[in-house]
């Protein structure tokens, strides 16, 4: 039986044998000979995704592709709509709980090449037969000499569409650039306009941004800037002077990133979460941080930073204050079991 191994090609045959090595296999007809969107058997929201460029069925060519940051648009059969039960499994595909893995080739002529497993970002609300989607690929690091070998070309997202708006005021100038907003509403998958969608062309941030250490130390410094100038407009220059960036003088384990004072002297706990992705981009708390906060619930702020740029430190933020728990949706990723 094959193994899967990232950025190697595979016949149908070798990734029916993976998946499914009791189904029939007949090339170029039935399932695993044919069709671009199979469900794993005995795994329900779990799926395999064959894709080749400038595949047509009928009258229709499929227009799909992948950007350098690995979000790939993709479609649906065209007979497909929203309402469609494998559509719908799509957009709510969860990849904590469910795989789809994603098999691609450049042309009719070559394997395919196993570019990892897939997590929802978007769809088009307003096209359907086909629905269209966008998807980050997990784990995306494609060396370049392996993508020149696969024959894939990048594609550009397209310039984002925005209605025109009155200029707005000129922003503060303040030493740590960070602009702060209302926290965003509950996301939820009602799809984009066309229009956003063709403009969407970041990827999932939330990974890189668990593992990227000076990303994060940048925030905080200019949180902590942000903080010190605060306190020092009030006149509090002595409470300024004791604001801590704990993260640096503690590491990791205290459960919040600076300490930093109300004007009446009270503590604040403040935690930091950098990204250069939006404001919808998803975050990692752990265990510790949380528990933090439902002990310091009252005193407790989590800066979410976004748009950020580390080199300037600027960008927009907005604080959420009180218990992770009551004030986020939280989902479990790992266990620590014992028998």
């Amino acid at each position: 039986m094959p193994q899967l191994e990232l950025y190697e090609e595979y016949s149908r045959k070798d990734v029916r044998d993976v998946f499914a090595p009791e189904a029939s296999f007949t090339p170029g007809a039935g399932s695993w000979g044919l069709q671009g969107a199979l469900p794993v058997p005995d795994r329900p929201g779990d799926y395999v995704f064959f894709v080749t460029y400038g595949q047509t069925q009928g009258e229709y060519t499929f227009d799909e592709g992948i950007t350098r940051d690995g979000v790939l648009t993709w479609q649906s059969q065209p007979n497909q709509d929203r309402i469609d039960g494998r559509v719908q499994q799509w957009i709510a595909h969860n990849e904590l709980t469910n795989s789809i893995y994603l098999f691609l080739r450049t042309s009719r002529d070559r394997k395919y090449a196993y570019l990892g497993r897939l997590k929802y970002l978007s769809h088009d609300r307003e096209r359907e037969h086909p629905v269209h989607f966008k998807w980050q690929i997990l784990d995306w690091a494609l060396p370049e000499p392996r993508r020149a070998a696969l024959g894939l070309a990048y594609i550009e997202g397209a310039p984002t569409i925005v209605a025109m708006a009155p200029p707005a005021a000129p922003a503060p100038n303040r030493e740590d650039g960070l602009i702060e907003v209302p926290p965003p509403p509950p996301a939820a998958r009602v799809g984009v306009s066309t229009p956003q969608f063709r403009g969407q062309q970041n990827g999932d941030y939330a990974a890189q941004d668990a593992v990227n250490r000076s990303l994060g130390d940048a925030a905080e410094k200019a949180v902590l800037a942000r903080e010190t100038e605060r306190l020092r407009s009030l006149g509090l220059t002595d409470l300024a002077a004791k604001v801590v960036h704990v993260s640096q003088t503690e590491g990791d384990g205290a459960g919040y990133d600076i300490r930093s004072y109300d004007a009446d002297g009270t503590v604040r706990y403040i935690e930091v979460k950098a990204t250069r992705g939006g404001i919808s981009t998803a975050f990692y708390l752990s265990i510790n941080e949380i528990k933090f906060s439902e002990v310091h619930a009252d005193r407790y702020y989590l800066h979410r930073v976004f748009e950020f740029d580390p080199a300037t430190r600027s960008g927009k933020t907005f604080v959420i204050k009180g218990n992770a728990r009551q004030r986020l949706q939280l989902e479990p990723i790992s266990f620590r079991a014992r028998v």
